[in-house]
């Protein structure tokens, strides 16, 4: 599901990985950062934490390590992730998540 042309008027995140890995789509506000994360290649995020962070799978799947435990998400459903919570994540080629952050500057925006 290709996202609406007009996403492309939407600044993207400096992150550390290529374009030809994932590319962003963001909306960001006073207090927080929504992003739509576009994984072209497989992404395996190694365990990290953050502030709190809420998704959301539009198209693929999210497999989520959090608490010892691994779900595999798909369309549809969601995940939360307390501040502060040790995750990884592996989000294979094709994937597309929506994400909002607790932090409105946890990533740069790309200049």
């Amino acid at each position: 599901m290709p996202l609406p042309d007009f996403f492309e008027t939407f600044p993207s995140l400096d992150l550390p990985f290529p374009d030809d890995v994932v590319t962003t789509k963001v909306v960001r506000s006073d207090t927080a950062l929504a992003v739509f994360f576009q994984i072209h290649k497989d992404l395996n995020l190694p365990p990290h934490s953050h502030k709190g962070q809420w998704g959301t799978v539009i198209q693929g799947s999210l497999r989520l390590t959090m608490n010892d435990e691994t779900r595999t998400y798909t369309p549809g459903d969601s995940y939360n992730i307390p501040s502060g919570t040790e995750h990884a994540a592996f989000l294979p080629a094709g994937t597309i998540v929506f994400d909002v952050f607790e932090e409105p500057d946890r990533y740069p925006l790309r200049s």
